[in-house]
This record gives structure tokens, C-alpha cells and sequence, in this order.
């Protein structure tokens, strides 16, 4: 009979004790933290803390494996989740965890930036006082959208949204604005062909794609706009302006949802 694995004492090392609809909980990691990476031995993969109870912690697995099962090892890693960028992402299509999907092979990382970072205060932000060129005449005119600002395009299905969004990134080409086209729960084939109408148009350039497809699972739909962000982040502390688009998030608040009742 095989040796039942125990967690170790120190709390340096867990144990799944179960393992279900992508949810391992934990047992034996006694001084983990909220959104902590940690490691299952034996699966080749992460998992990322999502609830933290008096003994045990709840943790939703990042990489599709079919090792990941009871009793395996589980490590802490004692770092949160990152993002690999440097200019070389410029162009490039990568999923919510900064790993090229595009075929293209992989990049080389200068820097890697936080999921979540602590936002700028209120007082040290810049007041919104120049405008984003979207080259459509009614919104420029009517309801003009200053760089720093927020705004939701709202409305019914197959109505134009996404057509506003890549006509505001394509209208970016020479303004030295970089873009950053976030696909949430999308079909890879509408992400292709967006993908395919910024190379056609040579908005590709200075865009970055971060798609978390339909099949994949509610963590990467849930992370992806958080990877959006850490990407432009990167390009704004170099100084340079940024367009981030989320396609869209009333699919990344069905992702939070399922989350959570996955997590309870």
C-alpha cells in the first residue's frame, strides 16, 4: 500500500483534500494569503487562492492538467500572479496568464507586472484634459472621451459595440497611443477575425490582443481583464498613453458569479 501524504508541519507544504469542477481545496497551508499562487507537485500546475477558511483553503487550478487529483502535494509559492510584458507583446495575442496563443512562439519578458496592483491615488492622477480621437464624428462631437476616462458602451446584441471598439483602435495609428483589445468568453473565430481586421488595417502594431476564449474556463475569463490592465500599466509607466478595450464584461461578471458559487 502507498504512503498517505501528510502536510507538513511548518505549513510550507498542503494537501488537496478535494478536488472538484476546477476548485482544490487544501489543507495544511496554514499561512497562506488571498490571490497567492501556489504549486501542486506532480500536475505541473498552479492554482490560484480564492477563499480562505479557519483550516482549509479553497484555490481554482490556472492550467488544464488531468494529473491534478486528491492527495497530491500543494506548495506555497509565496508570490502573487503576474504577467510577463516588454515591447516585444506589441502585436502579439496572449491568454489572461501572458502565454502566446498566436503560434508565433514566445517573447522575451523585461519586466512582470501584477494581476492586481494598488491603483494611483485620487490626488496624484493627472485631470483628464486631452481627448481620445475615436473617428467617429457623433461621439468626438457629441460625447468626446478624454485619455484617463472610463466609458461603457452599452447595448443589445450584434448593435455595433465591438465595431465601435475596433474603429476607436484602429483610428489610434499614428496618435502614439498603444491599444490593448481584451476578448473575454469570446468565440475564437470573432477573435480571429479581429485580430485579422487590425493586421489587414496595420493597427496590430502597437496593439496588444489578451483572449480568454469561450472554452476556457471561468479563471481565465475572470483574469483577463485583470491582465489587460497589467499590460497597459507596463506602457503607462513608460510614459505612454493607452486604450484598453474589455469585450466584454457583463461576460466576465458571469465568469465572477460561477466563481463564486464554485467557491462556497
Amino acid at each position: 500500500m502507498p504512503e498517505t501524504a501528510t502536510p507538513d508541519s511548518d505549513g510550507s507544504q498542503g494537501i488537496i483534500e478535494s478536488y472538484k469542477d476546477g476548485v482544490i481545496s487544501i489543507r495544511g497551508l496554514s499561512a497562506l494569503k488571498m490571490s497567492e499562487v501556489v504549486s501542486i507537485e506532480g500536475a505541473n500546475a498552479q492554482a490560484l487562492v480564492m477563499n480562505l477558511e479557519r483550516d482549509v483553503a479553497f484555490a481554482l487550478v490556472l492550467q488544464a492538467s488531468t494529473q491534478v487529483r486528491e492527495g497530491l502535494f500543494v506548495k506555497s509559492t509565496g508570490k502573487f500572479l503576474t504577467i510577463p510584458v516588454s515591447e516585444e507583446i506589441l502585436g502579439r495575442v496572449v491568454n489572461p496568464l501572458g502565454i502566446p496563443i498566436d503560434g508565433k512562439g514566445d517573447f522575451k519578458a523585461d519586466k512582470y507586472m501584477p494581476h492586481e496592483a494598488q491603483a494611483p491615488d485620487v490626488m496624484a492622477r493627472k485631470s483628464v484634459h486631452q481627448p481620445v480621437q475615436t473617428g467617429i464624428v457623433a461621439i468626438d462631437a457629441l460625447v468626446p472621451i478624454g485619455r484617463g476616462q472610463r466609458e461603457l458602451i452599452i447595448g443589445d446584441r450584434q448593435t455595433g459595440k465591438t465595431t465601435v471598439a475596433i474603429d476607436t483602435i484602429l483610428n489610434q495609428k499614428g496618435q502614439d497611443m498603444i491599444c490593448v483589445y481584451v476578448s473575454i468568453a469570446q468565440r475564437e473565430g470573432k477573435t480571429a477575425q479581429v485580430v485579422e481586421t487590425l493586421r489587414n488595417k496595420g493597427a496590430l502594431d502597437y496593439t496588444v490582443v489578451v483572449s480568454a476564449p469561450a472554452a476556457a474556463s471561468a479563471v481565465m475569463h475572470f483574469l483577463a481583464p485583470y491582465a489587460g490592465a497589467a499590460v497597459a500599466e507596463y506602457f503607462m509607466h513608460q510614459g505612454k498613453d493607452v486604450v484598453v478595450v474589455y469585450d466584454d464584461l457583463s461576460k466576465h461578471a458571469v465568469a465572477y458569479r460561477e466563481m463564486s458559487l464554485l467557491l462556497r
